[in-house]
């Protein structure tokens, strides 16, 4: 290991720390020399450069780094232009892995997002609400892992004759074969989906629930002398109601499924047809040392997330007009 070349590195970076915080001391300086009008500005500068600086280093600077290193060879050597774009819509891999993506970010944000509000409105109001949203919230203090793990020994498979696996073993005692769950594609990818379902369930189920109880009685008692049976004051008066918490939670999921990475690789490591965008992406970059396509799937990864943050910026937008 060539430790010179990382102690030129770390002078450099303690020799830019420096000089940055003297140009900051420099312009506290002139702030007191300024009138107040222009003093307010330059404090205001000054406050506010270390966290524009923060994240120049730790979020702009990568990000545009990765942008570029998608368009360079496997070492990072030689340009190749849209070569791993073009390799990430033709290869039979890589379009199995964008379809997977695909499935999960629709399905799980929905899956969840419906079961929660379903779960949130059973037990609103009934006795022991406190006790069914405990249990349901349970497994978000489980890490991605630990529930992977769980989940693994419901499907686990073991040949013939008794099994490990729960989901098996009741195939056994009805007199089926038990099947290889995790092998078998495309099912293996729903089977999959079930474990952030349940895990992300909890989260929708609280916020959904907190927002019903913000829905105004005298809508609904309105809408209940107006003749509106109980489907009809849902679908029409609640659902309505709460609107923005069910897009912040579908949002909130299909952000955390976009950055799917743990599930699938604690229980099939991508194989058998299971892989995702950010699981391939560690692949590429780390086992396969290809950091060109590496880096092409963090930025497709980035390009899908942009369109839900501009809906959601423009959702809370509308949120702050409507509230004036």
């Amino acid at each position: 290991m060539d430790i010179s070349a990382y102690t030129d590195r770390f002078g450099l970076l303690a020799v830019g720390l420096v000089a940055f915080f003297a140009i900051l001391l420099a312009l506290y300086g002139l702030a007191e020399l300024a009138s107040r009008r222009d003093r307010s500005r330059v404090v205001a500068l000054v406050f506010l450069a270390p966290a524009v600086l923060f994240l120049a280093i730790g979020l702009v600077y990568p990000a545009l780094r990765t942008v570029v290193m998608s368009f360079l060879s496997a070492d990072g050597s030689e340009f190749v232009g849209f070569e791993n774009y073009g390799w990430a819509v033709t290869d039979p891999d890589a379009l199995q892995i964008l379809i997977n993506t695909a499935m999960w970010i629709v399905i799980v944000p929905a899956v969840s997002t419906a079961l929660g509000l379903l779960y949130a409105v059973l037990v609103d109001g009934r006795a022991g609400e406190r006790i069914y949203k405990a249990l349901v919230f349970l497994p978000m203090g489980i890490s991605f892992v630990g529930a992977a793990i769980i989940w693994k020994f419901v499907y686990q498979y073991k040949g013939s004759g008794d099994q490990i696996g729960l989901l098996n073993q009741m195939l056994v005692w009805f007199g089926a074969e038990p099947v290889n769950w995790l092998n078998e594609s495309p099912w293996n990818n729903f089977l999959l989906m079930v474990v952030l379902v349940w895990i992300e369930v909890g989260f929708a189920t609280v916020v959904l629930s907190a927002a019903l109880k913000g829905v105004p009685t005298e809508i609904v008692e309105a809408a209940r002398i107006d003749g509106a049976n109980s489907s009809q004051i849902f679908w029409n008066v609640t659902v309505p109601s709460i609107r923005s918490a069910i897009i912040v939670v579908a949002v909130t999921v299909f952000i955390a499924t976009l950055k799917l990475f743990d599930i699938v690789r604690a229980m099939t490591g991508g194989h058998h047809g299971t892989d995702v965008l950010a699981h391939n992406m560690v692949e590429q970059a780390f086992r396969l040392n290809n950091d060109g396509r590496g880096a092409t799937m963090a930025v497709l990864l980035f390009l899908l997330v942009i369109p839900v943050v501009i809906y959601q910026v423009r959702n809370m937008r509308r949120q702050e007009l409507e509230t004036r």
